[in-house]
């Protein structure tokens, strides 16, 4: 059967490539080239039988097929991991304060907590979901243990840091009209992204006016599904079926790059190192020196 073909370097390859929406970059920082990652995934297209991948001016995104597998292909990493865990590793117990900025609490990050629950139930998870903002005035008052947020919300030294390219979509069927202003669907004004939104186009001289604001990406999500403005998403929060990526007016950046940091405290119980390495293996670099 093609799923005994299907290794797991190939599942984590595809899946690492979604998350960054670009193979150049995943290349770069798992130290491969480019056109060995790109036969990683041409291999797993063949045993699929269905193309996963579509290139945009800038990077890649799932395809609907593509989507779907990238579903079962994090579960199965997941298992996988989970396997490891609870045989190899010792019982941890105690509490976990985790502080998740609302646009990466919808991408691979949750996946990563429900492995370390499943691997190691006695440990409690106090899970936050809300503004970067906010979960880094959390983090000043020593409210959580373990936080991942643009590295604009605080000084801190970040254990891990990397880049988020996020693109510019709008409804699949919306035609779009740059002679009219530019319907903008955004985060609060304190979002990194708004505000290099807004900047990129103030710079560029394109109208723009901002027809929705919302905490929440799955708000943004269906603003965009259903017409109400344009906006920023990341790759892995475009849904294919009822979004497409479109061309930025002239002098506007095709993409909008946001570097995220993985906080954690100098001193900290096994529980919370637990937590860590788990969170560090999810994101797409080694962590600082």
């Amino acid at each position: 059967m093609i799923s005994d073909q299907i290794s797991p370097d190939l599942l984590r390859a595809f899946v690492a490539v979604c998350q960054q929406g670009s193979m150049s970059r995943v290349a770069s920082q798992t130290g491969r080239t480019q056109s060995a990652l790109s036969m990683q995934i041409k291999r797993l297209e063949n045993l699929l039988e269905r193309p996963l991948l579509q290139r945009t001016g800038r990077g890649v995104i799932p395809t609907a097929e593509g989507e779907l597998f990238l579903g079962y292909a994090t579960r199965i990493l997941a298992l996988n991991e989970e396997a490891h865990a609870r045989v190899r590793q010792a019982e941890i117990s105690g509490n976990v304060r985790i502080g998740l900025a609302e646009e990466v609490a919808t991408a691979a990050l949750p996946a990563a907590l429900g492995r370390l629950h499943r691997a190691h139930p006695d440990i409690r998870l106090d899970i936050t979901v809300q503004s970067s903002v906010g979960l880094g005035q959390l983090w000043d008052e020593h409210g959580l243990d373990l936080m991942i947020v643009p590295t604009s919300v605080t000084t801190a030294d970040a254990q891990t840091v990397w880049n988020v390219d996020m693109h510019w979509v709008c409804a699949r069927d919306h035609d779009m009209d740059f002679s009219r202003a530019l319907d903008l669907v955004a985060f609060p004004s304190s979002c990194p992204w708004r505000r290099r939104m807004v900047e990129s186009l103030v710079a560029a001289g394109i109208d723009h006016r901002m027809t929705m604001t919302s905490q929440s990406i799955t708000a943004l999500q269906a603003a965009v599904e259903n017409g109400i403005g344009v906006g920023l998403l990341p790759a892995d929060a475009i849904r294919p079926a009822t979004m497409r990526l479109f061309k930025p007016p002239a002098g506007v950046p095709h993409t909008v790059t946001v570097q995220y940091g993985l906080y954690a405290h100098d001193r900290r119980p096994p529980v919370v190192d637990e937590a860590l390495g788990i969170l560090r293996r999810e994101t797409p670099v080694s962590p600082n020196a």
